[in-house]
C-alpha cells in the first residue's frame, strides 16, 4: 500500500492538466500518508502556501489548528493528519478573495488518494466546496445550516466553515459555534487520532 500511494503522490506532484489556468502556475500542495486517521479537505491553497509549499502555512492555518486543539507537530505529521484540498494548487486571486479550486483537481485525484487511506477515519471537511463533494444533497441549503447540523454527519464528517479572516464576522454572528461545534470538533478529532 506505501509503494502504491508514495507513487500516487509523485503523479500528483507532477500534475499539470490545469496548469493553463493557474496563473502562477502548478505547484500541488498536498499531505497523505497510509496511516492517517484524520483527514482535512479544504479548498486551495493561498498565494503564501503556493509560495511555501507547506499546506495551511497561513492564518488560516493558525486558526484551524486553534479550532482543532492540534499542535503544529501533530498537524504536520502526516501517519497522523491527511492535509488533502479541493484543489492542490493556488487558483489565483479574483476580486477581493482567492479563486475557487479548479474543478480538475478533486475528481481526477480523491478518490484514488481516499483509498489509500485507512476505512476508519474522520474527515474534517473546511468550506463549502469540501462540503458539497463530500456531503452531498446530505448538507443544508447554507454553509451556517450544515455546520450548525454538524452531529448529524458523525462520526465520519464533521462540517466547518473556512478558518479565513472572513470567518471572523461569522463566528460573532453564530456564537453557537463556538460553545457548541468547537468542543465537539475537539472531542472528535482527539478520539480520531487516539
Amino acid at each position: 500500500m506505501t509503494a502504491h500511494l508514495d507513487a500516487l503522490l509523485a503523479e500528483v506532484r507532477a500534475c499539470t492538466v490545469c496548469a493553463a489556468h493557474l496563473p502562477h502556475g502548478p505547484r500541488p500542495v498536498v499531505q497523505v500518508a497510509a496511516g492517517a486517521r484524520l483527514v482535512i479537505v479544504g479548498q486551495a491553497p493561498g498565494a503564501r502556501v503556493h509560495a511555501s509549499g507547506v499546506p495551511w502555512d497561513d492564518d488560516s492555518g493558525t486558526r484551524l489548528r486553534d479550532w482543532t486543539g492540534l499542535d503544529t507537530a501533530t498537524f504536520y505529521d502526516p501517519m497522523r493528519v491527511a492535509l488533502l484540498p479541493m484543489g492542490f494548487c493556488y487558483p489565483g486571486a479574483g476580486a477581493g478573495a482567492d479563486l475557487p479550486p479548479r474543478p480538475e483537481c478533486a475528481p481526477l485525484w480523491h478518490d484514488r488518494l481516499m483509498a489509500a487511506l485507512p476505512g476508519s477515519r474522520l474527515l474534517l471537511l473546511v468550506g463549502i466546496h469540501a462540503q458539497g463533494r463530500y456531503l452531498a444533497a446530505r448538507r443544508a441549503k447554507t454553509l451556517t445550516e450544515t455546520v450548525r447540523d454538524f452531529r448529524s454527519f458523525l462520526p465520519g464528517h464533521f462540517p466547518l466553515p473556512h478558518p479565513s479572516w472572513r470567518s471572523t464576522g461569522w463566528m460573532k454572528r453564530n456564537p453557537w459555534f463556538e460553545t457548541d461545534v468547537l468542543p465537539a470538533l475537539r472531542t472528535a478529532v482527539r478520539d480520531a487520532l487516539a
